[in-house]
């Protein structure tokens, strides 16, 4: 949704559909349909943004079709959404039942990620509404920590060339969000602000996921900082919250948190004395001296995770910042979680996945609210 700001500015508010598959067209279609449209019904605003995400040969079917684009663009509108961001970090196959660090691949080194980010700038510059300025889309922070990096810089390059087209031929800007993560080539902004300068290209930004930030410890204040600093935008902020372990020595904590631990995605885990790529080698071999902070997306509007923790309280200061920007980010609460949660937690349905969708977007709302936000 649009939200008003001070001084005639404006943020976008939308959720990531990371949470459901979209691998073909159709399926784009049908969830829009079946979960964005009914969340925006259950929320009770007149029209809500909407981040989705579009895997590489779903977008490809929709560069080459025009009868799908419009199918999409008129189940978008009749379901009173739009579209202002996507997400394309994940290539393909995200809900497989394993992915863990193949999230990471193809990567910036490789044509496959340029002509599938490409295909979703594509759609993006079509799908946008006239009243939105510009879109995101955010991606791999180069690839896997073992990435030819000069080849992935390289990549990039390119990719910014092909949005600099795409704005000359369309007059729509779209902007790409490098999002870092624990364990990838770069796993902080102040990595990503780096990199963005060293290219120099306007298309070029920043995606600040909260969940992420939170396991490296990279606070508020320095990520900003950081972004200032290079003169790099910060395109997308990414609401979302982590797990904390206050004590891996006690037997009710690691009990709590080896319920989360699942075959799906990757769950790396950071401390004051250490880390790990994942939960399994966190519970067998981290030491467990320090609290521990894992990379588990949980629901944002859920504080309560007792005897555990979460790292929600880190998502105010970086909303604050946001928004107090003269261009504000794009902001999405991104929680792909729900379909893994330890079984007491998950939706038993799709009516449960999207109420809890529902849930997250009001508690982020009124955060925004409390910061000044007014709808528009």
């Amino acid at each position: 949704m649009r939200l008003r700001l001070s001084g005639s500015r404006t943020v976008h508010l939308g959720y990531c559909y990371n949470v459901l598959p979209g691998e073909t067209a159709a399926a784009v279609v049908a969830q829009v349909r079946q979960v964005c449209g009914p969340v925006r019904r259950r929320l009770g605003v007149a029209r809500l943004g909407v981040g989705l995400w579009i895997a590489a040969p779903a977008a490809r079917a929709l560069c080459a079709d025009p009868a799908a684009r419009r199918d999409l663009a008129a189940a978008l509108t009749d379901e009173g959404l739009y579209v202002f961001t996507l997400n394309g970090f994940p290539y393909g196959g995200f809900h497989a039942p394993a992915v863990k660090a193949r999230v990471f691949e193809p990567s910036w080194a490789e044509a496959a990620r340029v002509d599938y980010t490409l295909d979703l700038a594509t759609l993006l510059a079509e799908l946008l509404p006239d009243d939105v300025a510009r879109g995101s889309i955010s991606t791999v922070p180069l690839g896997p920590a073992t990435v030819d990096r000069a080849a992935a810089v390289a990549g990039l390059a390119r990719l910014a060339d092909g949005l600099a087209a795409i704005t000359a031929r369309t007059g729509r800007a779209i902007d790409l969000a490098i999002e870092p993560e624990p364990g990838a080539a770069l796993e902080r902004i102040a990595e990503v602000a780096e990199v963005a300068r060293a290219i120099g290209a306007p298309g070029l930004g920043a995606c600040v996921d909260c969940c992420h930030a939170a396991v490296v410890d990279e606070p508020a204040a320095a990520i900003f900082a950081a972004l200032d600093a290079a003169a790099v935008r910060c395109a997308k902020v990414q609401v979302s919250s982590a797990l904390v372990v206050p004590d891996p020595t006690d037997a009710a904590q690691r009990a709590a948190i080896a319920a989360f631990d699942e075959p799906r995605f990757l769950h790396q885990v950071r401390s004051a004395v250490g880390g790990a790529m994942d939960l399994p080698d966190a519970l067998a071999t981290l030491d467990r001296g320090a609290p521990w902070r894992v990379h588990f997306h949980v629901p944002v509007h859920d504080d309560d995770f007792a005897p555990l923790a979460s790292t929600r309280a880190a998502i105010a200061p970086i909303l604050a910042a946001a928004v107090d920007l003269p261009e504000p980010p794009h902001l999405e609460v991104e929680t792909y979680t729900w379909g893994v949660l330890p079984s007491a937690r998950r939706p038993r349905d799709e009516d449960g996945l999207i109420d809890g969708i529902a849930r997250e977007l009001a508690w982020t709302l009124a955060r925004l609210t409390e910061l000044g936000a007014t709808p528009a």
